[in-house]
């Protein structure tokens, strides 16, 4: 029987350590995922900022291929 504890009781201290670096790696993961956060809501400020003030609405598409065939086509009758 005290065998059976003193196993329980590894395992118990083994579950409490790997508990504690699992709470410290979300608590990393969260600060992280709070900076990202903060980075993309100035980038959508600053984005928003220009398109107000050129009252346009901003291209979101990554390819310059894409709005040159927008604009091509937007010239012709």
């Amino acid at each position: 029987m005290e065998r059976l504890n003193s196993k329980l009781y590894l395992q118990n201290c083994y579950i409490i350590q790997e508990n504690e670096r699992l709470r410290k790696k979300a608590q990393l993961l969260n600060q992280e995922n709070q900076a990202l956060l903060s980075e993309l809501k100035q980038k959508l400020s600053k984005t928003n900022s220009k398109a107000s003030a050129t009252n346009t609405i901003p291209d979101l598409n990554l390819s310059s291929s894409a709005s040159t065939t927008s604009a091509a086509n937007s010239t012709e009758p």
